[in-house]
């Protein structure tokens, strides 16, 4: 986690205590847990990884499978051109279809590691006044989008990342400072990934605690109230205690359908409460 999210890594042995700065850059993928993406899951309940992990990412995306004629073509001609003995799409002296060829020439790959290579070792973009204006500018805005609707839309983590967007497209071209079209290309990014990753499936909206805790602002809210209406059916039983089958199906009497996961959320929360306590399978109030 420091590494991703520092910058850092930090080595204690054998008497060496110091601190090395983390250069390099991790692209990862993860297939979904049941093979196939649910879209009515959140991405934490479709991937594996917990939000500590997933959430020191700067971008998210999904790469669904839909149906798209232009992609299909080009997917089916790369495999077709790899069975039939010719140079892979992208590779020197590969014929390329004409959709993708009308979209430029396409770099070699010994080109592109090149040029990378070089722009990480002689280009260090600075902000300048005018971008780190804007960042502060766009950061606002998008805490102000989930302030309406009292959800987390931003943190200070999406904002050290839009800096890190912003200074790695200026150094994409090989720019000795961060400008406005760098800030505006790294906002672009940083929307489309939240709004693919993280729109809570219940509601829609944007909500980055689906990213950092893996439990959204709605699920919170309904097991906030489902806990209250489990302290009132507590207090108007005559003991102050009954068994979770009971509590349940009090429960029901009372709501809609309460799924068992949820039932434990809101014990396990009354309980941290210091609310109720809870003994074989009996919840009672403290």
């Amino acid at each position: 986690h420091e590494a991703m999210e520092q910058q850092t890594v930090s080595i204690a042995k054998a008497g060496i205590i110091c601190t090395l700065n983390a250069r390099t850059s991790i692209l990862a993928s993860a297939n979904p847990r049941e093979s196939r993406y649910n879209p009515s899951l959140s991405v934490i309940d479709n991937i594996d990884l917990p939000p500590t992990l997933l959430s020191r990412f700067d971008l998210i995306y999904l790469l669904l499978d839909k149906p798209a004629e232009r992609t299909d073509r080009l997917l089916a001609r790369h495999l077709v051109g790899l069975y039939a003995n010719r140079q892979p799409v992208g590779t020197p002296g590969a014929s390329e279809p004409a959709d993708l060829a009308a979209a430029g020439t396409p770099i070699n790959q010994r080109t592109l590691t090149d040029y990378i290579s070089y722009a990480r070792q002689n280009v260090h973009p600075r902000l300048s006044d005018e971008a780190s204006a804007k960042l502060v500018v766009e950061y606002v805005e998008m805490r102000r989008i989930g302030a309406s609707r009292k959800t987390i839309s931003a943190t200070p983590r999406q904002l050290e990342s839009l800096i890190r967007l912003a200074e790695a497209h200026a150094r994409l071209h090989l720019r000795p400072s961060v400008d406005l079209d760098d800030v505006a290309e790294a906002v672009r990014l940083m929307r489309v990934a939240t709004q693919q990753s993280a729109t809570d499936p219940l509601t829609g909206t944007i909500d980055m605690d689906l990213i950092h805790t893996g439990i959204s602002a709605s699920a919170k809210r309904k097991t906030d109230e489902l806990a209250d209406a489990l302290l009132e059916i507590l207090r108007d039983s005559n003991s102050g205690s009954m068994r979770i089958a009971d509590l349940t199906a009090a429960v029901l009497d009372k709501a809609a359908a309460v799924s068992f996961n949820q039932m434990r959320e809101a014990i396990d929360q009354m309980k941290s409460d210091g609310s109720v306590k809870e003994r074989n399978g009996t919840v009672s109030l403290a």
